[in-house]
């Protein structure tokens, strides 16, 4: 098993009165994909806000190379290697595609092979390289906030429901993108709630339920275990498909 780049360790975050986050603990291996998975509010979103700094955990360590990031300031953290894509995108919708990128580039220039990279799995992205990035589609708009987290090589990428709403051509270009991403030695973080995506790329996976992690292991035996499936979510997930 490959070491932990990623740690958590009793995280806990409060936003306002109410408490969202009890005590999370799980691991993300270097170099692999993992998904977190479990039901609407379970705190899954709260969990990458924390990661990123954009909420500020009240107790607890986040870990990344064993250095505890869990007081850092989002820019400190992204600093570190950290790229981000929201459930919401994020995108600038006023400036460019290119725009867009080159704001996600923080050491200098687009690096064209990295680019070429890019517009082999997000073609319209090419298409519409000086067009308002409001003028895209839902797809194409995540197409763009997934290139801007990706335009650079990161450590980690924390990506928070990338295929939701989107057609079924889209999804397999995603699919096929971080499985590339992966090959590069990438470590991702996936939230989603299509098993068809959790299935193909996940390597490891952990499972929240109201604030707290109640499973942790690999993708593929709880995708062969209907039962423990049904136990954690509960439904299986072939019927999320």
């Amino acid at each position: 098993m490959p070491s932990d780049l990623l740690k958590l360790e009793g995280v806990h975050t409060r936003i306002g009165q109410y408490h969202i986050l009890h005590g999370v603990d799980f691991a993300v291996p270097r170099g692999e994909l993992t998904m977190l998975l479990g039901r609407n509010g379970a705190g899954k979103t709260t969990t990458l806000r924390t990661i990123m700094g954009l909420w500020r955990a009240s107790a607890g360590r986040i870990e990344l190379e064993g250095r505890d990031i869990a007081q850092l300031d989002t820019p400190a953290v992204a600093g570190l290697g950290i790229g981000y894509v929201p459930e919401a995108m994020g995108i600038f919708a006023g400036l460019t595609v290119r725009e867009n990128l080159l704001l996600a580039a923080r050491n200098g220039p687009l690096d064209a092979a990295r680019l070429e990279w890019i517009f082999r799995y997000f073609e319209a992205l090419k298409k519409f390289w000086h067009l308002p990035a409001g003028n895209l589609s839902g797809g194409q708009k995540q197409m763009l906030a997934i290139s801007r987290a990706i335009v650079e090589p990161r450590k980690l990428v924390l990506v928070d429901e990338p295929t939701k709403g989107l057609a079924p051509s889209i999804i397999n270009n995603l699919i096929a993108a971080f499985a590339e991403l992966k090959k590069t030695g990438t470590t991702i973080l996936m939230v989603e709630q299509n098993f068809h995506v959790a299935r193909s790329l996940g390597d490891s996976v952990a499972v929240m339920d109201s604030g707290r992690i109640v499973h942790a292991g690999r993708m593929a035996q709880l995708a062969a275990d209907q039962a423990l499936q049904n136990r954690l979510l509960g439904l299986s997930l072939e019927a999320q498909q």
